[in-house]
């Protein structure tokens, strides 16, 4: 037996989301929304089609009992994600505190050695005059005050920066918290309605509509976003600085949230930094050859280095100061770096055959893949927005792999014309962007299994692209490419 459902239920669901003080009369089939009368009359005046609701509950069907089965299904996923970003809270706090633990111990450890050193000697030679004495003592405050000054000038700095990193991360992971929460109530409100809804059909149709857009909100928020972008218009930006010696390949593309961009250019051996209107404003030299780069806070990124004559295989760590590359801290990898991403505090890393995870602080936590039958079998990656999937790469046989957290191979995506994968990005919202050789950029579903989308091929600029890159501020997918100094940028909606 159903209960009724209460006034204040019929009334949330009727009531405007735009004006609260005014109810839904029609849809706008256009855009697919519920208006008020206010609604028609300033955003939907133009639209082509606008329907009252009382003409609609016969036309459109309404499966309530689907839309419940479906509301529940999403509410265990939110839960699920809303648990496992508070794990990664305790998580990122918990290695920060472990590595300034591990600091301390060094410091402690180098001191006790000097001391235990300086006393060796003491004892190994007797002085009559006490004045060898005092030379041991000068030498002993000289060592202290040595290994207080590194530890101040090095470790403190390090300290600091993981700390600011560990701050933001945490209110980033923070805030998708209170999404999940608020998303959950929201979902809990809707499966409770289509339990008591009765047989009401603009209700029905109203809740129909309202549940779906919510369920919608819920995928994006879990990285399955099945929308397909549609490109509408597209430009070059020639990203060449005075100093290059050679035609630009850019390897790698990071946006920070404020639209600026880096573009990492492997031939020339820099980093630069675009301001909105893609125009290079800083760039940074690179001693060895940069790969790939990934964002770790709103102000800072990472950059994976990479030269195989030299055994340069490094992570170095960039802040973005008032439009100047700054560099800060960086840790040594013990094998080749092709690719570096973040997630929550967490580094992925690939090395062209294994994808290992690493730690912020440059503690190898574990080797999540291996694939050794040729040379770039693991070539680049990427992880989902809420960090269950993730992508990789395989340059030689042209494949887009998607794993399970723990490495589980989930599903295999090919098509003849990708040719070999070259680029690759997961957008906020899920969206699986990739670019193969000779000429096309692709979206695939966030499944990893089946094309969404061509969005640009040859016609539209593309030739041997390396990088591909979504930015939320402008909506727009930045393509990097090999030997050319320009990036092309798609608008999509």
């Amino acid at each position: 037996m159903k209960w009724p459902l209460s006034k204040k239920m019929e009334n949330y669901l009727i009531t405007c989301d735009i004006h609260k003080d005014e109810t839904i009369t029609a849809l706008c089939n256009s855009h697919s929304e519920l208006c008020c009368s206010s609604c028609v009359e300033l955003n939907h005046s133009q639209c082509s089609k606008v329907t009252p609701i009382n003409e609609l509950t016969d036309m459109q069907p309404t499966d309530l009992q689907g839309l419940s089965v479906e509301l529940e299904t999403v509410l265990g996923e939110i839960k699920s994600l809303q648990i496992s970003q508070e794990l990664s809270v305790q998580a990122l706090l918990r290695k920060y505190k472990e590595h300034g633990a591990v600091m301390i111990e060094q410091m402690r450890g180098n001191l006790n050695f000097n001391i235990d050193d300086i006393d060796e000697c003491g004892n190994s030679y007797v002085s009559t005059s006490g004045g060898h004495e005092q030379y041991l003592k000068e030498e002993m405050c000289r060592s202290v005050l040595f290994i207080l000054n590194e530890f101040d000038n090095i470790t403190v700095k390090e300290l600091n920066e993981m700390r600011d990193e560990v701050i933001s991360i945490k209110g980033s992971i923070t805030s998708s918290i209170h999404k999940c929460t608020s998303l959950h109530n929201d979902l809990s409100h809707f499966h409770e309605f289509v339990q008591k809804i009765g047989d009401n059909k603009e209700l029905c149709l109203i809740a129909s509509i309202k549940g779906k857009h919510i369920i919608q909100q819920a995928l994006t928020l879990l990285g399955k976003s099945g929308k397909a972008f549609n490109v509408q218009s597209n430009t070059k930006h020639n990203v060449r600085i005075p100093s290059d010696s050679y035609n630009c390949i850019i390897s790698g593309i990071c946006v920070l949230t404020d639209g600026q961009v880096l573009v990492v250019d492997w031939k020339n051996q820099n980093v630069k930094l675009l301001n909105q209107q893609y125009q290079v404003v800083s760039h940074w030299d690179v001693n060895a050859r940069p790969v790939d780069i990934c964002l770790i806070t709103p102000s800072e990124v990472a950059v994976a280095v990479n030269d195989h004559d030299s055994k340069i295989h490094e992570v170095q760590f960039i802040t973005v100061n008032q439009g100047k590359l700054v560099s800060g801290r960086k840790f040594q990898l013990q094998h080749e770096c092709t690719c570096i991403t973040h997630h929550q505090g967490d580094l992925f890393v690939t090395s062209g055959q294994e994808l290992y995870k690493y730690s912020l602080n440059g503690k190898l936590i574990y080797r999540l893949y291996q694939y050794r039958s040729a040379d770039l079998t693991v070539y680049k990656c990427a992880v989902s927005p809420t960090g269950d999937r993730l992508y990789i790469i395989n340059y030689r046989q042209h494949k887009l792999l998607t794993l399970a957290r723990d490495g589980t191979l989930l599903a295999t995506y090919t098509d003849p014309a990708l040719g070999p994968l070259s680029g690759l990005h997961v957008t906020p919202a899920g969206q699986v962007l990739v670019c193969g050789w000779p000429n096309t950029v692709q979206q695939v579903g966030w499944e990893g299994e089946s094309k969404l989308a061509n969005l640009a091929t040859q016609k539209d600029g593309v030739l041997y692209p390396e990088s591909v890159c979504y930015c939320s501020t402008t909506s727009s997918i930045i393509v990097g490419q090999r030997l050319d100094d320009n990036i092309l940028v798609f608008r999509v909606e």
